[in-house]
C-alpha cells in the first residue's frame, strides 16, 4: 500500500456513512490497547472557532515544554493536516503504516466475530464491525499520539460532541466555542438541540470553558454543567478580554482571568479571534492548576499560533492582486468574514473579487447575505464534490438577493477568471483582492491550484 492507496482506502470507509455513537470507537481502541489512556487531553467542541482555539491551546502547551498532539478536522489540502505532534504533520508513510495496521486489526476482529469464542465485552458479533472514516481516523490519531510519547493532546470533535468518536476521552478541561446552526440533519433543527449535542462533551467534575453563546445555547450548557457537577467558566463573568488593535496580520488584546496579561498578540486576522484566544487562555488557566505554564509561554505560544484557511492572506509579488482564503462555511462564519473584510481589507484594496463555492445542504442565503454586498465582482464555482451546489444554482440565489454574478465550472477556472478581471480597469495605485471562500472543499481546491499537494475533494470526508 502506498500513500495514495491508503487515502483511497480511508475515504472508501465513507460508504459506511456517519454513525453517531461510541460503540465502534470503544471497540477499536480496545483492540489497539486503549492508546487514548496514555495522554492527558483537552476536548474542544462548537460550531465556529474550534480549529483556531485548538491551535492556540496546543501552541501554548508546546511553548511550555510539553509534547503536544493536535487532532482536527476537516483538512484543507492534505490528510496529514489532521494529525500533528509538536506542530509537525504526520508523515505520509506513517499514515500508510497505521492504515495497514488498523485495517488488519479490524479484519482479524471480523474473523473472530464468526467464532463462538468472541469476547462479548467488545460488542456484538456477526461480522458487522465496520468502523466509519472518522472512527478509524480518530483511532489512528490516538495510536499515533501514544507512540510519539504525546503528553497532552488537543482534540477537536468532528461533528456534534455527545456521540462523536472523540467523546471517548475524559479530558482535563472541556471547551465549547460559539454554537450556531450547522449539520442540522444530524444535530437537530433548533439551537437548543444542537447545543445539547455539543454540550455532550461535558464530563462529570471536569471544568468546562464556554465562549459567549446565544441564550438558548447557554441555557443548555449551564444545565448540562450543573447536571455533571462541572465548573462552568464564562466570558464576562469568570474571564474578560479587551481588543486593543487589529489589522490584516493579527490582533492585540488584553486578558484578565486568574492572571492578567497585557498586549497579547495572535497572528490571526479577525476580531473574533480575540474571543477565541480568550477562551483558549481560560482553558490554559484551568490546566495551570495541574502543570506549570509560565506567562512567557502563554505570550510566546499565542504569538506563534498558525492556522491556515482562516482569513489567510496570500500576498502576490507579481500582478495587481492579492488573495484571501477563508472557510466561511456557515452563516456565522460568513458574518465574521464580512466584518473583517469591511474593517481591514476594503479600505486597503481596490475591488473585492469574490469566488464562492457552497455545499447544497448548507444555508446558502445565510452564507451569501453578509458577503455579496461587499464584492465588486462575484464568481460562483463548484468544488469537485457530490454535495456541492452548482454555480447555476448559486447564481439563482444571488439573483433573488439582487446581485449579478458569473459562473465557472471549477474553482481553478474561477480563479483564472478572477485574475483576468484584475487585469482590466484597475483602480489607480490600489491592488485588487480575490476572496475565495465558502466550503473547506472550495478553499482546499484553491490551495491546490496554488501548488499545494492534496487529494481531490471528491474523495474527502
Amino acid at each position: 500500500m502506498n500513500y495514495d492507496n491508503a487515502i483511497r482506502y480511508l475515504y472508501a470507509l465513507q460508504k459506511h456513512g456517519i454513525k453517531l455513537g461510541l460503540d465502534n470507537t470503544v471497540r477499536l481502541l480496545s483492540l489497539l490497547g486503549n492508546p487514548h489512556s496514555s495522554f492527558r487531553s483537552i476536548h474542544v467542541a462548537g460550531t465556529n472557532g474550534k480549529g483556531s482555539t485548538s491551535a492556540m491551546i496546543a501552541s501554548v502547551l508546546r511553548e511550555a515544554g510539553f509534547r503536544v498532539g493536535l487532532f482536527t478536522s476537516p483538512h484543507i489540502v492534505s490528510f496529514t493536516e489532521r494529525i500533528r505532534v509538536d506542530g509537525v504533520e504526520i508523515r505520509e508513510q506513517e499514515v500508510v503504516g497505521l492504515t495497514e495496521e488498523i485495517r488488519d486489526v479490524i479484519a482479524h476482529s471480523q474473523q473472530s466475530d464468526r467464532s463462538p469464542s468472541i469476547d462479548p465485552s467488545l460488542g456484538e458479533g456477526g461480522g458487522d464491525f465496520l468502523p466509519t472514516f472518522f472512527e478509524f481516523v480518530t483511532s489512528m490519531a490516538f495510536l499515533y499520539f501514544m507512540r510519539k510519547g504525546v503528553e497532552w493532546a488537543v482534540v477537536e470533535t468532528g461533528m456534534g460532541g455527545r456521540l462523536d468518536a472523540t467523546n471517548i476521552l475524559t479530558p482535563r478541561v472541556s471547551v465549547i466555542t460559539h454554537i450556531s446552526y450547522d449539520h442540522r440533519e444530524f444535530l437537530g433543527e433548533t439551537l437548543r438541540e444542537i447545543a445539547g449535542e455539543k454540550a455532550g462533551i461535558i464530563k462529570s467534575g471536569v471544568p468546562v470553558v464556554s465562549s459567549a453563546q446565544e441564550p438558548d445555547a447557554l441555557e443548555i450548557i449551564m444545565e448540562k454543567a450543573f447536571e455533571k457537577g462541572s465548573a462552568l467558566l464564562l466570558p464576562g463573568r469568570d474571564f474578560f478580554f479587551r481588543l486593543e488593535a487589529s489589522d490584516m496580520e493579527g490582533i492585540t488584546f488584553h486578558y484578565k482571568g486568574s492572571k492578567t496579561y497585557d498586549r497579547l498578540y495572535v497572528p490571526l486576522c479577525g476580531m473574533h479571534q480575540a474571543k477565541n484566544a480568550s477562551v483558549a487562555l481560560q482553558a490554559i488557566e484551568v490546566l495551570m492548576n495541574e502543570v506549570p505554564i509560565s506567562p512567557q509561554s502563554v505570550r510566546d505560544g499565542l504569538a506563534k499560533t498558525t492556522w491556515q484557511g482562516r482569513l489567510e492572506l496570500i500576498r502576490k509579488g507579481e500582478g495587481g492582486y492579492d488573495l484571501l482564503i477563508d472557510g466561511a462555511h456557515n452563516a456565522a462564519a460568513s458574518r465574521a468574514l464580512a466584518d473583517s473584510l469591511t474593517r481591514f481589507f476594503v479600505p486597503s484594496y481596490g475591488r473585492i473579487i469574490l469566488i464562492l463555492g457552497i455545499m447544497a445542504d448548507k444555508d446558502i442565503p445565510g452564507i451569501m447575505g453578509p458577503i455579496l454586498p461587499i464584492a465588486s465582482e462575484i464568481i460562483f464555482a463548484a468544488p469537485d464534490y457530490a454535495r456541492a451546489a452548482s454555480p447555476e444554482e448559486l447564481s439563482g440565489h444571488a439573483r433573488m438577493l439582487g446581485f449579478r454574478s458569473t459562473a465557472a465550472p471549477s474553482v481553478k477556472e474561477a480563479m483564472q477568471e478572477a485574475i483576468r478581471k484584475t487585469e482590466t480597469l484597475p483602480e489607480p495605485g490600489r491592488r485588487d483582492l480575490i476572496v475565495i471562500t465558502g466550503s473547506f472543499y472550495t478553499i482546499g481546491e484553491a490551495k491546490m491550484a496554488l501548488g499545494h499537494r492534496g487529494v481531490l475533494a471528491s474523495l474527502r470526508e
